[in-house]
């Protein structure tokens, strides 16, 4: 089903989810509760390729990005056999895209 799978895209340095509910980490959290939900997600399965230093959604490079995109791909992946999204209280459901990053413009030389 389109609504339930997980469709990336990098295109001008844009990362685009095609779903309708996300699992994003709570930024407020402390840092090593995040680490351990990034830890857990990639470790199990989810495709964490995207945010490693050669991935296309590397930036913005904070554990609570890098976290969001983690639990959200594991989550995704695997929710339709029941996994939720919480990690310790790390993360919650919300409806917005947290994926969506533009990098900012290449300084120009004057």
């Amino acid at each position: 089903m389109f609504r339930s799978s997980v469709s990336w895209l990098l295109s001008s340095h844009v990362c685009i989810n095609f779903v309708s509910d996300f699992c994003v980490c709570r930024s407020e959290q402390p840092t090593a509760l995040l680490q351990k939900a990034i830890d857990y997600s990639c470790g199990q399965g989810a495709d964490c390729t995207s945010i490693l230093s050669s991935g296309g959604c590397y930036n913005p490079h904070t554990v609570a990005a890098h976290c969001s995109w983690a639990a959200n791909s594991y989550f995704q992946k695997f929710r339709a056999s029941g996994a939720t999204c919480d990690f310790g209280g790390a993360a919650t459901l919300s409806s917005s895209d947290p994926s969506t990053y533009s990098l900012p413009p290449s300084p120009t030389s004057s």
